[in-house]
C-alpha cells in the first residue's frame, strides 16, 4: 500500500492505493480541510470494501463485585437480574491441613486456627493465581455452582476507585486473553450505587419506570469494606476522581486490632481471625458519644464497683463456639451472678467459654472516625468528606451533602449512620442540609447498581468486545473505560 499527497486550495488530498495482492477491491481518497479538520472519503473502483461482521450481542451479562472479603456475583438475563450469590473470596486451610476454596468454607465445621489466603490486598487484586483458582471453581469449572460460558457472556466488573493502571491492565488481559469473555465493562464500584435507585433512600420522588436505568444526579458514596474506606463523589453516574479520598481502615484492620485487645485482656485469639471477625460483627457498634460510653465502662476506684459497670448497658457476654455442639458464637446480656459463678468453676467444669466485652464493643469501630487513636496519621471519615468536597466547586456541595450513601460491610454497625451525620454537620456550613442513608443491604448495593446498569439498553456503548480489544489494544480500552457510564 502506498500514499500520494496533493495540496489544493487549502485541502490536503490523500490517495491510497493497495497492491493487487493486498486488496484489489477499491482505492480511496481522503480530503482533509485544514481549517475545519473534516475528513471526507471517496470510494473508487466500483467494488464494495470488505466489512467485518459485527459479533452478536451476548445473551447474558455476568455482574461481579470482586471484593476483598467476598465476591458478589450473579447474572442479568433478558433485562432482569437473578438473585446474586455472596461467596468468600479466599482459600483456607484448617488445622488438619485440609484446603477449602471459596464457597467450600460453608461446609467447614471447625474454624479454629484457620489460615486464610486472599488474592486481594488493600482493595486491589494482586494475586491472580489465587483469584483465577477461585473464579475457576465458582464460575467456569464443570461443577461450578454459578456456571458461566465466557464466549457468550458480557462481564460487568466493579473495581475500587483510582486503581493502578498496571493492575487494571493485568485484569483486562485475564478477562479477554485467559477467559475470553465476549465483551467486558470495568467500572468504579462506588459509582454503580448511583444506579441503585439511591434517591428512594432519601424519599425523593422518582419515576419508577426509569429509576433503574437513569443514575442519581449527584451522590457522595462512602464505601467502608474489608480493606479500606473510600469517599467517592459521583455526578451523573461518573466518579469525580480528583476528589476521591481513601482511609486505610477496613474490616480487616478492625478485626486484627480487636484480636490484639482481647489477647491482652483475656486470652490469645490472634490465631483465630474468623472467630474474632464474627465477634466483631455481632457485638460491636458505633458510639454516638464516645467519652460518655467510656465513662460508663469505668469500674470505679479500688474497692468500689459503679452500678453502670455491672448494669449491662454496655457490657455483653460473647459465648465462644466449641465447634462440637456450637458451631458459631452468640451474644447475650451480661449477668453478674452468672459471671461470678463461672469464675469459681475450673476451666474443665465450665459448660461454655465466655468473653465479657465492654469498651471493646465501641472502641474498635471508633478507629473509623479517629485513626489517630491507634497511631495512624490519617484523618477520619468525617474529615475525609470535608477534604473531598473542598476539592470541588461550591455549587456541588449542597447536592453531595444532602445525598450521602453509606455502603460496605462496616455500614452494618449499629449507630454508624447517626454518628456520621452528626460528625459531618459539625464540619460544614450551617446552611447546608446533611442527609446520610444506608441501603437495606449495604453489602449488595454496589452489585445491584451494576446489575441495573447492565439492564440499560445501550450497555453496548460502554462495553468493549473481544474483537475490539484485539484490534485496538489495552491502552484504547483503558481510555474508553475512563469516561464512565455518564456517556449513556
Amino acid at each position: 500500500m502506498h500514499f500520494v499527497l496533493f495540496a489544493i486550495a487549502g485541502h490536503v488530498i490523500v490517495q491510497c492505493r493497495f497492491p493487487e495482492d493486498e486488496s484489489p477491491e477499491f482505492d480511496f481518497f481522503a480530503s482533509v480541510t485544514n481549517n475545519s479538520r473534516q475528513v471526507s472519503l471517496h470510494m473508487a473502483g466500483g467494488k464494495k470494501g470488505k466489512v467485518s461482521a459485527l459479533p452478536p450481542k451476548p445473551r447474558n451479562t455476568f455482574v461481579l463485585d470482586n471484593g476483598a472479603s467476598t465476591l458478589k456475583a450473579g447474572f442479568v438475563r433478558d433485562g432482569r437480574a437473578d438473585e446474586p450469590r455472596i461467596i468468600p473470596n479466599c482459600m483456607a486451610r484448617d488445622r488438619t491441613r485440609k484446603i477449602y476454596v471459596a464457597s467450600e468454607l460453608e461446609r467447614c465445621t471447625d474454624f479454629g486456627e484457620m489460615q486464610f489466603r486472599r488474592p486481594v490486598e488493600k482493595g486491589f487484586i494482586v494475586n491472580w493465581e489465587v483469584q483465577s483458582e477461585i473464579w475457576d471453581y465458582e464460575f467456569f469449572g464443570s461443577r461450578a455452582p454459578l456456571q458461566c460460558d465466557p464466549s457468550e457472556t458480557r462481564l460487568v466488573l466493579a473495581e475500587p476507585p483510582n486503581g493502578l493502571p498496571v493492575l487494571q491492565s493485568n485484569c483486562d488481559q485475564i478477562v479477554f486473553e485467559e477467559y475470553g469473555f465476549e465483551s467486558y465493562y470495568r467500572g468504579v464500584g462506588p459509582a454503580f450505587n448511583a444506579y441503585h435507585d439511591a434517591q428512594s433512600l432519601f424519599r425523593t420522588p422518582t419515576d419508577i419506570a426509569t429509576a433503574a436505568n437513569i443514575p442519581a444526579e449527584i451522590l457522595l458514596v462512602i464505601d467502608s469494606g474489608y480493606s479500606h474506606t473510600t469517599v467517592t463523589p459521583v455526578f451523573r453516574g461518573r466518579p469525580l476522581h480528583s476528589a476521591v479520598r481513601r482511609l486505610d481502615v477496613g474490616g480487616k484492620l478492625l478485626t486484627n486490632y480487636m484480636a490484639r485487645q482481647i489477647s491482652l485482656r483475656h486470652f490469645d485469639v490472634r490465631s483465630d481471625p474468623h472467630i474474632v471477625n464474627e465477634m466483631k460483627e455481632l457485638a460491636c457498634f458505633v458510639s454516638l458519644d464516645f467519652k460518655r460510653d467510656l465513662e460508663r465502662c469505668w469500674k470505679g476506684t479500688r474497692g468500689q464497683t459503679r452500678p453502670e459497670y455491672v448494669s449491662g448497658a454496655i457490657a455483653k457476654d460473647y459465648i465462644l463456639p466449641d465447634f462440637h455442639k456450637k458451631l458459631s458464637g452468640s451474644v447475650r446480656d451480661y449477668d453478674p451472678a452468672n459471671h461470678t459463678k463461672v469464675q469459681k468453676l475450673a476451666a474443665a467444669q465450665a459448660d461454655e467459654d465466655v468473653l465479657t466485652l465492654r469498651n471493646e464493643r465501641f472502641a474498635i469501630p471508633e478507629i473509623l472516625f479517629n485513626p489517630s487513636d491507634i497511631g495512624m496519621r490519617q484523618p477520619g471519615i468525617a474529615d475525609l468528606i470535608h477534604q473531598s468536597i473542598h476539592d470541588l466547586p461550591v455549587g456541588l456541595w449542597p447536592g453531595l451533602l444532602a445525598n450521602i450513601v453509606l455502603v460496605g460491610g462496616n455500614a452494618l454497625f449499629d449507630g454508624f449512620v447517626q454518628r456520621l451525620q452528626k460528625e459531618v454537620v459539625q464540619r460544614v456550613p450551617d446552611d447546608c442540609v446533611v442527609r446520610v442513608a444506608r441501603p437495606a443491604d449495604p453489602v449488595l448495593s454496589t452489585w445491584a447498581g451494576a446489575a441495573n446498569l447492565a439492564c440499560h439498553a445501550d450497555i453496548e456503548k460502554l462495553a468493549v468486545t473481544k474483537q475490539q480489544y484485539e484490534e485496538y489494544g489495552q491502552a484504547w480500552l483503558a481510555r474508553k473505560f475512563l469516561t464512565g457510564p455518564g456517556t449513556l
